[in-house]
């Protein structure tokens, strides 16, 4: 009788440290689970200061596709949609007209290029002044490209004021664009030598084409 009582307590002692032996596996094993297969944090939205900069380097498709996995798609699409938010309709527009993360839909995405282009956007703006010149998404339009680069440029967007000038320098457009064209480019800022140098080029090949009063004139500061 006292064996068998003895026997019990061992069995149950037994049982009690392979539960506590199992159960401290389990856990560890589960740590190391969890570990492995931790979910990612969810990707934050961009700021509009941030998603400018990236449309500037050209890289804000690169960001959303390869980056960014596609994650925000439906968040861009609600910006862009709901919110209005000039920045977002620009990037969900060339989502669409590029396929990135969408079907393609080219008409859908020159249409949100243009609502941010309505809202001042200087990068839209640019980007369309620049399709309608040469033929990129839609037809070569110069009367287009002209008002569009012509806003951008007034917006001091520095690709927009070169390729405007370089259009006027071309023969397109009216002779009294001239001095607007000089001026913005005369009031640009910028540290880099060959936009520099780019800029003197288109410059001193205005002036040949300008009477020194309107030269002199288009000089003056910004806003003045």
């Amino acid at each position: 009788m006292n064996v068998s009582r003895e026997n019990k307590r061992s069995n149950t002692v037994a049982l009690f440290f392979a539960m506590v032996a199992s159960v401290g596996v389990f856990s560890l094993f589960s740590t190391s689970a969890i570990a492995q297969f931790r979910v990612p944090e969810a990707v934050q939205l961009y700021t509009d200061d941030e998603l400018v900069r990236l449309i500037r380097q050209n890289t804000h498709l690169q960001r959303v596709r390869d980056i960014d996995d596609c994650q925000l798609y439906q968040d861009i699409q609600a910006q862009a949609e709901i919110e209005r938010r000039p920045t977002y309709q620009f990037l969900y527009g060339d989502m669409l007209a590029y396929a990135v993360c969408y079907e393609r839909d080219v008409a859908l995405g020159v249409s949100y290029m243009e609502q941010a282009a309505q809202q001042g956007l200087p990068e839209a703006l640019e980007q369309l002044g620049r399709y309608y010149h040469v033929g990129q998404l839609v037809q070569p339009d110069m009367r287009r490209a002209i008002l569009y680069l012509r806003e951008a440029a007034s917006l001091g967007n520095l690709p927009a004021q070169k390729r405007f000038a370089q259009i006027l320098l071309n023969g397109h457009g009216s002779a009294l664009d001239f001095e607007a064209a000089y001026h913005y480019l005369h009031n640009t800022v910028t540290a880099d030598t060959t936009e520099h140098r780019e800029i003197q080029r288109l410059l001193n090949a205005l002036e040949e084409k300008m009477p020194t009063r309107i030269v002199e004139r288009a000089r003056l500061p910004l806003n003045s």
